[in-house]
């Protein structure tokens, strides 16, 4: 729907009156079992291992969004099962592995070009057909802002030093009061209040010169405002389980740029639900990534909402750069929020490397770290420079933001947006061979934090999964669901049933707890339930009382109804007027109807 709506609205505009003489168009390609499919249909995405959408003109690409799509498959390991409380008939047992389908950066490459030849073909058949319903174009004239030439001059010439010394100041609001005051000054000057000139002008020459100062320094001196080289990454701190009562956090610091990752572990029953227009079926979420950006990050004031259509796309980007590594065979649910306390630039590349940590800090499954780094690109005419781990200054004032997340292996997620006409595949492949560098220097610093991490072992939940005999679920559920609820009751744990593969998982804080929960589960699908015969006479107790009846359990834990009719000789309306709950007595077995046991008083 996306590419349809790109390729409708550029042919829309194509043919409409206004003067637009170059179509754009989108296309979509996966990869099922090492073959690309262009323009994939739902099922066949589903099934691939890469989704990559490009957008562009013939010339040159204008967007690119890539994710690796991580795959379980399941895989049969010949051992015996050693666990004493399954059934012998299950002898054999399947594991799930997880492997990152991460893209490296030549296949990237490659899938970009023979991408970018169906866009050029696309565009052509586009243009083609729809040059002929063209509408004659309205005559628009193009007013270019024009500024005093003396006014540049006289800025230029005393305060240029201001202007320069202001790109040092690395934090936004230091570097907007020092040029707002600046502004303030050369208003209230002789040269420009005798010529009339209006803040307004002064402040747009001011920011004019600015973006040509930060640019010039990059271009002519390879050196940038805050005196790095053009592929040098900003100094990283990383700490781990600073937050002493969540499960897990990672606080990520790259520079100016700061990401504390809390996060909370659930289990199966707290996934997100939802539905999609092209399912009938309800899915569930199980890895969530949430994404704050609150004004103080940046020193302003604003209001404290909602998340908007910025974070919700950081989130979402650092969720697809993520899942790939994520093996969630044990169908645990996770939430991740990523709270920017400080940025300047690239935040949401610190949310994916604080997230990747704060995952490793709560222990669970992950095949791979996964780093993220910004690149920037300065460009005039032929001449341009790549920039690795960009700050704010570089990706307002530079001609490309472009995001790059994965493992040492490859990429798991990127984001293109080109502020220019386009960017050639030669530019972009440099780009991605820079960024790569970045990536393994900042995979190798969080690699190293590992060796110091400690977990929060008294408040990072813990789990005991195990497989017993399918046949065995119902007697943990126990009648009406009564014995699975006294369970979780008792021991303060959660557990989780698959009736079909016969798979418990018990859930809880405490590891005593789950162990003495996974006991009575073993007691109680172990215990040999004994066969009786009609005219069997048995002590029980009774467990429940309803308006039909007593359920008794009788011995070797096996359960029986005693009606109301046997109950007493004479006529009740209800068995407590005869019997209590916790009451012995004797009864006689007097038929079976299925597996349920038929009593009468003895």
């Amino acid at each position: 729907l996306q590419r349809m709506a790109l390729n409708a609205t550029s042919a829309a505009l194509f043919h409409s009156n206004l003067p637009i003489h170059t179509s754009v168009t989108a296309c979509r390609l996966t990869q099922i079992e090492g073959k690309y499919i262009i323009n994939p249909t739902m099922s066949q995405l589903q099934a691939g291992s890469l989704d990559l959408y490009l957008a562009g003109t013939k010339e040159e690409l204008l967007m690119i969004e890539m994710r690796s799509l991580g795959t379980t498959t399941e895989i049969p390991i010949e051992l015996p099962l050693i666990d004493p409380m399954l059934d012998p008939s299950l002898s054999w047992q399947t594991i799930t592995e997880q492997k990152d389908n991460v893209l490296s950066e030549e296949a990237l490459v490659d899938a970009i070009a023979m991408t970018q030849k169906v866009l050029f073909e696309a565009n052509k058949n586009y243009e083609n057909n729809f040059k002929p319903f063209a509408k004659q174009p309205l005559e628009v004239t193009l007013m270019q802002q024009a500024f005093d030439k003396q006014l540049i001059e006289y800025i230029t010439q005393h305060y240029a030093t201001t202007i320069d010394s202001a790109l040092d100041s690395l934090a936004k609001s230091e570097r907007t009061t020092i040029l707002h005051d600046l502004v303030a000054r050369i208003t209230q000057d002789t040269f420009c209040v005798e010529n009339g000139f209006e803040k307004s002008m002064i402040g747009k020459i001011v920011e004019m010169l600015k973006r040509e100062a930060v640019r010039k320094q990059i271009l002519e001196k390879n050196i940038r405002a805050d005196g790095r080289t053009l592929t040098q990454v900003r100094p990283i701190s990383i700490e781990t389980n600073i937050l002493p009562n969540t499960h897990a956090s990672a606080l990520f610091t790259r520079g100016q740029t700061q990401a504390l990752a809390a996060l909370t572990l659930g289990g199966s029953q707290d996934a997100q639900m939802y539905q999609t227009l092209t399912s009938q079926e309800s899915e569930y979420e199980t890895l969530m990534i949430h994404y704050n950006f609150p004004g103080f990050s940046v020193g302003e004031a604003s209001r404290v909402g909602p998340a908007g259509r910025r974070e919700l796309g950081h989130g979402n980007l650092a969720k697809r750069a993520i899942a790939p590594t994520f093996d969630n065979s044990d169908n645990k649910t996770v939430r991740i929020v990523s709270e920017i306390l400080e940025s300047n630039g690239s935040s949401s590349m610190a949310t994916i490397c604080a997230a990747s940590m704060a995952m490793k800090a709560a222990s669970l499954n992950t095949t791979n770290l996964v780093a993220g780094v910004a690149m920037g690109l300065v460009t005039e005419n032929e001449k341009y420079a790549i920039l690795t781990d960009i700050m704010g200054l570089e990706d307002h004032d530079g001609d490309m933001d472009f995001k790059i997340a994965g493992t040492k292996e490859g990429i798991s997620a990127l984001q293109m947006d080109i502020k220019l006409g386009g960017i050639s595949l030669d530019v972009l492949q440099a780009a991605l061979a820079q960024a790569k560098e970045a990536r393994v220097h900042i995979l190798s610093i969080m690699e190293e934090s590992l060796t110091s991490m400690e977990l929060n072992d008294g408040i990072l939940p813990t789990m005991e999964q195990f497989v017993v005999d399918p046949a065995k679920i119902a007697d943990i559920i126990g009648q009406a669901g009564k014995t699975i609820r006294d369970l979780i009751e008792r021991f303060d744990v959660t557990i989780d049933l698959d009736k079909q593969k016969g798979k418990v998982k018990i859930s809880g804080t405490s590891k005593e707890s789950i162990a003495q929960a996974k006991e009575e589960i073993r007691t109680i699908t172990t215990a040999v339930k004994k066969e009786y015969q009609i005219g069997d006479e048995v002590d029980g107790v009774v467990k429940k009382l309803v308006d039909f009846g007593a359920f008794v359990e009788l011995d070797a834990g096996n359960d029986g109804l005693l009606h109301i009719s046997k109950i007493s000789h004479e006529r009740i309306s209800h068995p407590n007027e005869v019997l209590k709950e916790g009451e012995h007595l004797r009864v006689r077995v007097s038929g079976f109807k299925g597996k349920k046991i038929e009593l009468d008083r003895a």
